[in-house]
């Protein structure tokens, strides 16, 4: 009653302010609801790594950390009120599916890559994180591009993906297999390698702390891999719920909040918020 005694203005302000409500209620009401079997435990039972920085690992005092870490504690806020209400449980790289599927926790988020092989035993959000492989040289080193290593030699890790990739997709590049990065790296200094390859998120913090090497352009990384959360099978409710909440997280930058907690160095830093926050190159 009283919007008709405030006069035009009055009335176009209390108007504005029900449809920014009415909208805001409706954008509420449209999100995917917490399942009734995540609700009624009172917790998010979450497994996490606890030895993978920046992604997951126990600080110098014992507590959880790391962005995946932040990223279980931001959906328990979203879900019960308080990032408190995650249940943290760590897990290695070979007990992570066997934890969920055991139902020992409900969430996985441990740096967990959606392959085919794994969609078979259980299901996996959108995805939240890409990676590639990519190839670093000398900064004296002549390539500017994938193909011009060709009839060259890139040295790699033994066991390593990229030794497989390569031998399937470039036949005419010689590969190096070695046992560690410093072995890797000395063989370019040493000229026996031309460049060397890996996974982007290790070939970075190298580049950081090794000033006379140099990384190939985003354009020319490879074998590229989307990371996701893991939980099990025919779950649809609780899919739709976090693929919702994780949707979330990236429209309001929260990558470019927390990764600067964990990651000390310029450069590190901006690449990894960009494998969260932007899009995956096109190949």
């Amino acid at each position: 009653m009283r919007l008709s005694t405030i006069g035009g203005a009055g009335r176009l302000i209390a108007a504005s302010v029900w449809v920014l409500a009415a909208g805001f209620g409706a954008a509420r009401a449209a999100e995917p609801p917490l399942p009734d079997f995540i609700k009624s435990q009172g917790v998010l039972r979450v497994g996490v790594k606890c030895d993978y920085p920046p992604s997951g690992f126990l600080d110098e005092k014992g507590k959880f950390a790391g962005i995946e870490v932040e990223m279980a504690r931001r959906i328990a806020e979203i879900a019960f009120g308080s990032p408190d209400k995650a249940e943290l449980q760590c897990v290695t790289s070979e007990a992570r599916i066997p934890t969920l599927n055991a139902k020992k926790v409900d969430l996985i988020i441990a740096t967990l890559g959606i392959y085919p092989e794994r969609q078979k035993v259980i299901d996996f959000t959108i995805p939240y994180c890409w990676g590639a492989s990519g190839v670093i040289q000398l900064k004296s080193g002549a390539a500017k591009s994938l193909a011009d290593f060709k009839g060259k030699t890139i040295s790699v890790l033994k066991g390593a993906s990229q030794a497989v990739w390569l031998e399937k997709n470039m036949p005419d590049v010689q590969t190096l297999r070695l046992n560690t990065v410093a072995e890797a790296l000395q063989a370019m200094r040493q000229g026996r390698a031309e460049g060397y390859t890996g996974d982007t998120s290790v070939l970075f913090p190298i580049l950081a702390a090794n000033q006379d090497l140099m990384i190939l352009p985003d354009q020319e990384v490879f074998d590229v891999a989307f990371i996701g959360a893991g939980l099990r099978k025919n779950e649809p409710e609780w899919k739709a719920y976090l693929d919702a909440q994780l949707t979330r997280l990236r429209n309001e930058k929260f990558y470019s909040k927390v990764v600067p907690t964990v990651v000390s160095d310029a450069m590190v830093r901006g690449e990894t918020i960009k494998f969260y926050e932007s899009d995956a190159p096109k190949k």
